[in-house]
């Protein structure tokens, strides 16, 4: 597919994919106002939309490998683009995400997010931020779900090396839940920044889980070990597969 052609469908991909997210959001803010179930009905909707109006779109197919969590768990994910958290969230039961303070201000996706149990952090705070989102989520432990954290948090272009910070290793410690690590490609279709989306297919694995009661240093290596090595050959995979466009 032409370069052109290929950058005026991802424009108009993107462009149905903030509409549909403002329809539902306006359609199912009444429901979702009094009961999660209306908040969690509308979010699983969107992000099943998004990935097939991709499929149709764009040709970019979203597959899921691995075992599914379910239950109480903490899911640790590569962070790569917005599709990512797509993908997790309809593949997930029940999916809660930690998130950024500052999405709470974003129409439609901050009310929604707030009400299927998203736990907004203030990273500019650290330690308190740290505290603060330790609390919200054992609050909120008497409604089983999975809760996904990015623990990089940020999203890293594919291929690129971050520091893993010490937010996922707390959360373990202190919720004394198993931990799936999920590894990704998305980011070589889905880029964190820019216009165009190419067409291929986007990978979330899950991983092998992580049991509790690990020690924080090696919980902590064993959680990037396998996050990286694996995004790295599902990388390395889609490129092996990745027809040129044009």
């Amino acid at each position: 597919m032409r370069r052109g052609l290929r950058w005026i469908l991802s424009l108009l991909f993107i462009l149905q994919m903030y509409l549909a997210m403002a329809l539902l959001g306006i359609a199912f803010a009444p429901w979702a106002l009094v009961s999660s179930a209306g908040a969690l009905r509308a979010a699983k909707l969107y992000s099943g939309w998004v990935l097939f109006s991709a499929r149709v779109m764009l040709g970019l197919r979203c597959e899921v490998r691995g075992k599914v969590p379910e239950g109480e768990v903490m899911v640790a994910a590569k962070h790569q683009s917005f599709l990512d958290i797509l993908i997790i969230f309809d593949a997930l039961p029940r999916p809660k995400f930690i998130m950024k303070k500052e999405l709470l201000w974003t129409p439609f996706l901050g009310l929604y997010a707030r009400r299927v149990g998203c736990v907004p952090v203030d990273r500019s705070k650290r330690g308190a931020a740290l505290a603060r989102m330790v609390d919200e989520v054992l609050r909120g432990g008497a409604d089983p779900a999975q809760l996904v954290i990015y623990p990089q948090g940020t999203r890293v272009p594919p291929g690129e090396r971050r520091p893993y910070k010490g937010g996922s290793a707390v959360l373990y410690g202190e919720l004394g839940q198993p931990c799936v690590p999920a590894a990704t490609n998305v980011g070589l279709f889905w880029p964190r920044r820019g216009i165009t989306r190419h067409a291929g297919t986007a990978v979330v694995e899950f991983l092998e889980p992580i049991p509790p009661g690990m020690e924080r240093a090696a919980f902590m290596a064993a959680l990037e070990q396998r996050i990286e090595a694996q995004s790295d050959a599902l990388l390395e995979e889609a490129r092996r597969c990745r027809a040129p466009e044009g």
